[in-house]
């Protein structure tokens, strides 16, 4: 019997919170309600009313100052002609920066510049060729292919069918 009158008890812990409510908030709750005549359990003649709710029209309109993303392409005479790259980064222009008209030391200067600039701003940069350089601002994503899986992509394609 011991059992037994745990088991009872189990269930009634687990019942308790299913009891007959007419005396808490909940009972006063249903005696303002109304009633409605039921059918099975479904309301026969509910009063309620609906509306009908429109969806908001969005109206796309296109910002009068953007022009798209801009690829400036510079080709510095002097050192001091970085200030204004840098300024078309900070525009979130993407700068492809081609140097051959600078010999080693201030094209050296140039990028090393540029890099930090770049970085500041959470850009990217990448050498693109010989003295040819991009740099791109944070709204523009940089990827390049390595050499190694260019070749690893070549061999796969290019085998010979069986």
């Amino acid at each position: 019997m011991a059992v037994a009158d745990k088991f009872q008890k189990i269930i009634d812990f687990l019942t308790s919170g299913f009891e007959n409510r007419e005396d808490s908030i909940y009972g006063e709750m249903m005696e303002d309600a109304e009633e409605y005549p039921v059918q099975d359990n479904l309301a026969l003649n509910p009063n309620y009313t609906t509306t009908e709710q429109k969806a908001p029209s969005a109206k796309v309109v296109s910002h009068p100052n953007f022009r798209g993303y801009e690829v400036m392409v510079c080709e510095p005479r002097s050192y001091e002609d970085s200030i204004s790259i840098v300024k078309h980064l900070k525009d979130r222009k993407t700068v492809v920066l081609n140097l051959h008209l600078l010999d080693k030391e201030q094209a050296l200067r140039i990028v090393d510049f540029l890099c930090g600039a770049t970085h500041a701003l959470s850009g990217s940069q990448q050498k693109i060729g010989d003295s040819v350089f991009i740099f791109t601002p944070v709204n523009v994503a940089l990827s390049a292919e390595s050499q190694k899986s260019k070749f690893l992509r070549d061999a796969l394609w290019n085998q010979p069918q069986a």
